[in-house]
């Protein structure tokens, strides 16, 4: 029987609101240092660029700021909308705005944009003169024993490597490049370690961020592909008293429109 399983199967990360809600609402929990460095001021016009469900963009609302969020999944802008916040479904890679914001902020998202220089040429067209981009999101060494995990169970199984890690994590010099050839100006940018706990333990976060990775895999071969990348990562992320840490190291920045 083969390990594989249908080759034409979606390899693109899809969310649902809901599951995301359930094991990844630390994304929102842990966003303090960003929130601060973007510090958004009453009367602003502020685009949250991968808003995900709104957790993060209706706490910036509070600030009296006018949000908008944008967003390429339909369940997150749905229940961004639920809120009562205007979300839009769009590509981060694709932006239609010209001068409409006085800063764009991001929260874990640039990360799924593998385009970067796209990104950063349109969040430069959505901004304003001298309007800020503040964001956070995986940097170089992000999830690396995670990702070394699942490289590991593609030699074992079969499996596709390049589905282990999909993600862009730049060194801060790479990012810094790629903003300073968009039009703006870096204040600051910088890698930050932060180790991130778990709530729901491990093969969560696997299902929620990997699911295309394990899904190469037929079906009756997930739940072993599974349970041989936990065991994996045992050692090194879970403590003596079962909890769960995923080894996160994030890229930090503010930037300015020149």
């Amino acid at each position: 029987m083969s390990t594989l399983s249908d080759p034409h199967l979606e390899r693109e990360q899809t969310w649902e609101a809901g599951a995301y809600a359930a094991n990844a609402r630390f994304v929102a929990d842990l966003a303090g240092e960003v929130v601060a460095w973007l510090a958004a001021k009453p009367g602003e016009r502020i685009l949250d660029l991968g808003c995900g469900d709104g957790a993060l963009t209706e706490e910036l609302a509070r600030a009296g700021a006018a949000l908008v969020g944008i967003d390429p999944s339909a369940s997150m802008v749905e229940a961004a909308r639920a809120r009562g916040l205007d979300a839009r479904l769009g590509d981060g890679q694709a932006l239609g705005f010209e001068s409409e914001f006085d800063a764009v902020f991001s929260n874990a998202a640039l990360h799924w944009m593998p385009e970067a220089g796209a990104v950063a040429a349109g969040v430069r067209r959505a901004l304003k003169p001298g309007g800020r981009f503040v964001a956070e999101f995986g940097g170089f060494g992000n999830v690396a024993a995670i990702v070394t995990a699942l490289r590991a169970a593609a030699l074992v199984f079969g499996g596709d490597g390049g589905l282990a890690r999909p993600w862009y994590f730049p060194t801060p010099a790479g990012h810094r490049a790629v903003l300073e050839a968009a039009g703006f100006t870096v204040r600051r940018i910088g890698l930050y370690p932060r180790p991130t706990p778990l709530r729901t333990g491990m093969e969560a976060w696997l299902q929620t961020f990997r699911a295309p990775f394990f899904n190469q895999f037929a079906a009756a071969r997930r739940r072993e592909v599974v349970a041989y990348v936990v065991d994996l990562l045992a050692p090194s992320l879970r403590d003596e008293e079962g909890n769960w840490t995923a080894d996160y190291v994030r890229l930090r920045f503010e930037a300015h429109a020149r």
